[in-house]
């Protein structure tokens, strides 16, 4: 009986690459940092200003009523009419608006 035998050795392969990068890691050596490389990059901390609490007015009493006694006042802008609402009720309050919303509308008549 002759039988065939394959036999081979195994050659141990070597990434030429990766033993470069390996090596050029190991030798990499960090630059040194001065002690005082932060200066004029970070600022001093200081603490913010103590906020003055709140104070009561000496007459309150005065100051209240002073306070009823004015009107509110009601600021009513006057509204130009633009060109391109020329003709509709601009600026008349909700009653108008409401009342325009209600009104009729007249259907075109469409001729077929």
């Amino acid at each position: 009986r002759s039988a065939r035998t394959f036999s081979t050795t195994s050659v141990a392969r070597k990434d030429l690459v990766q033993d470069l990068y390996v090596k050029e890691l190991k030798a990499y050596k960090p630059p040194a940092t001065a002690k005082d490389a932060h200066v004029g990059v970070v600022k001093n901390f200081s603490l913010p200003a103590v906020p003055k609490p709140p104070t009561l007015p000496v007459d309150l009493a005065a100051e209240l009523t002073a306070y009823d006694a004015t009107e509110p006042t009601k600021a009513e802008a006057e509204v130009t009419s633009s060109s391109v609402h020329a003709g509709e009720d601009v600026g008349k309050g909700a009653d108008a608006f409401l009342g325009f919303l209600e009104a009729d509308v007249k259907q075109a008549e469409v001729h077929h």
